[in-house]
């Protein structure tokens, strides 16, 4: 009988170790960003203001978690609304045909205390292809309402040729209207649920 109930106690330890926790979007305090060269002298940003990120951890150790994103490409949203209806249009997203931008994680590993590789697969219209994202863990609190929230920032850089967001206008001086990198940048503040 002591041995059964040592078993139990052991397994549930262990259940317990290898518990999964799912984070949800604190939407107020994150931004799915961007930044691309315009003319060769300065940079535009934008964003997408619906979106979604899931992600899946290993109890309040992010090491291995797996993240998923979501963006409704009609949301993006550069200040411009004819800037805009261009990116939505065939030249770049096309957004009737394509209307979400989906990532799926293969790897979330971390480098040291705050610095952590994020791998995954990139869907823009209808090419899918492996990126990688620098992820610095800002740490995690519960705040004044008793929430437990764990804050990230990730960087990294796409070539949106890669996918099909080919349009651009050559300049009589050289260069392009639109570079081809794009720089992501992605703060998010994450609610334990």
């Amino acid at each position: 009988m002591k041995t059964v109930k040592l078993a139990m106690i052991l397994l549930f330890a262990v259940s317990i170790n290898f518990a999964q926790t799912s984070w949800g979007l604190d939407k107020s305090h994150s931004k799915i960003g961007f930044s691309v060269v315009h003319l060769v002298i300065s940079e535009v940003e934008g964003q997408f203001n619906e979106y979604d990120v899931k992600v899946t951890s290993n109890g309040d150790d992010f090491d291995g978690a797996s993240v998923e994103f979501s963006a409704d490409v009609n949301s993006i949203d550069t200040d411009n609304e004819k800037r805009d209806n261009h990116l939505k249009s065939d030249d770049f997203f096309n957004a009737e045909q394509f209307p979400k931008m989906t990532f799926v994680s293969t790897s979330f590993s971390k480098e040291d205390d705050k610095n952590y590789k994020l791998v995954g697969d990139l869907t823009i219209r209808d090419v899918t292809k492996e990126v990688e994202l620098d992820v610095v863990y800002n740490g995690m609190v519960k705040d004044p309402w008793g929430n437990t929230k764990a804050g990230f920032k990730a960087t990294g850089a796409i070539n949106r040729f890669d996918y099909n967001l080919k349009w651009n206008a050559a300049l009589e001086t050289g260069g392009l209207v639109v570079g081809e990198d794009v720089n992501l940048i992605i703060n998010l503040e994450l609610a334990k649920q």
